[in-house]
């Protein structure tokens, strides 16, 4: 079942649901999804270096990447073909009972311009700023701004609370994340 603007209105005031900030919630709060902004910071992958990532060693990725930080009133030119991490403005804290899907506007989306790859699920519990996948799917570079409203938050509510939800207690590598956050999957143990 997906939250109507109705329940996600009601879960932000008692607090819920929590995104912050929420500087527009006429625009922000669609009839069945949240929209966020875009963040200041990008993480920019450099042409490779190394033969592959190593998914299991940490250091493979070093120099693989680096953060740009973007002046208010500046641009970030996502260029065709270029994948790129970005993040959310808002720090966003999702309650236990629920889960969100991050997906891209449909104006963003018109211009060939995607926000998530795979991961697009966001975890009961979950705390933090999302880090968001952008690529340009076109053939013409496409400017964004910090600020404008990229992709959206779409809360499912689940059967029942999660039993281990997304945080500590589950060692969850991308709790709290401030900012675009790369890679942690040398972090998984799989026997």
């Amino acid at each position: 079942m997906i939250l109507s603007d109705r329940d996600l209105k009601e879960r932000l005031d008692n607090d819920e649901i929590v995104i912050d900030p929420l500087l527009d919630p006429d625009k922000q709060i669609q009839p069945a999804s949240i929209d966020v902004r875009l963040g200041k910071e990008f993480v920019v992958y450099k042409l490779p270096h190394v033969a592959a990532i190593d998914t299991r060693d940490p250091d493979s990725t070093r120099g693989y990447t680096e953060t740009v930080t973007i002046e208010e009133g500046e641009s970030f030119t996502l260029h065709p073909g270029e994948f790129v991490l970005g993040t959310t403005l808002e720090w966003v804290k999702i309650p236990n009972d629920l889960v969100a899907r991050v997906d891209g506007r449909s104006s963003i989306g018109r211009l060939a311009v995607v926000v998530h790859a795979t991961a697009g699920l966001v975890d009961p519990g979950f705390e933090g700023r999302i880090t968001l996948e952008l690529s340009n799917l076109g053939r013409v570079a496409v400017k964004l701004y910090p600020g404008m409203r990229i992709s959206q938050l779409v809360f499912h509510q689940m059967t029942s609370e999660a039993e281990r939800p997304y945080g500590p207690a589950r060692g969850s590598k991308y709790q709290g994340q401030q900012g675009p956050t790369p890679s942690r999957i040398s972090n998984d143990i799989d026997e």
